[in-house]
């Protein structure tokens, strides 16, 4: 039986971990509430959500013919370049220093940041396929061969990586900015 709470499946966090979560729902925390470590991560993550929306748009215009390969590479690539670095980054960060002092501060998280480690490992394959296409894509642009259909991949490959990311941002969000909240870090 597969599981209905894999980054692909769900629509948002399992019943038992949004419980966790209702202390300081992340929809009515105002600025002011929010410490400074809260601010910032929901800065990050509002960057990432601004680079997936300026890369899909670019694939919209690709599709829509407003724009060729090289002008799809043009626009792309240097916003995807940036992403990956900022996104892996970013997961390590959480991954190996944020999500291990959450776990000491409340053993109830355990699922919760496993749930969120378990997403790094699946939006760590789209951000491979998106390196692996993205370099396809500038291989052929910058050899002078034909390069749509490596466009048309790379815009494929954003598309499939859009909604996970997502996902996986506003349910990390509905975790960690309680937790930061509740523990005064930050």
């Amino acid at each position: 039986m597969s599981d209905p709470w894999t980054l692909a499946a769900r629509q948002g966090l399992p019943p038992e971990l949004s419980a966790l979560c209702q202390s300081l729902p992340r929809a009515r925390a105002t600025d002011a509430q929010l410490s400074d470590l809260a601010r910032f991560w929901l800065q990050m993550h509002d960057g990432f959500r601004r680079e997936t929306a300026m890369m899909a748009a670019a694939a919209s215009d690709l599709r829509a013919g407003r724009a060729d390969a090289r002008g799809f590479h043009d626009r792309a690539l240097p916003v995807l370049a940036g992403f990956l670095q900022h996104l892996d980054g970013h997961h390590r960060i959480e991954t190996g220093h944020y999500f291990p002092q959450f776990r000491r501060l409340d053993t109830r998280l355990q699922p919760a940041l496993d749930l969120l480690d378990r997403d790094h490992d699946a939006i760590h394959a789209h951000l491979e396929a998106l390196a692996a296409t993205g370099n396809a894509l500038h291989q052929a642009v910058r050899s002078g061969s034909p390069a749509a259909d490596a466009a048309l991949r790379l815009a494929d490959t954003l598309d499939a990586a859009q909604t996970p990311l997502a996902r996986h941002l506003d349910d990390e969000e509905d975790i960690v900015v309680p937790v930061l909240q509740r523990a005064g870090v930050g």
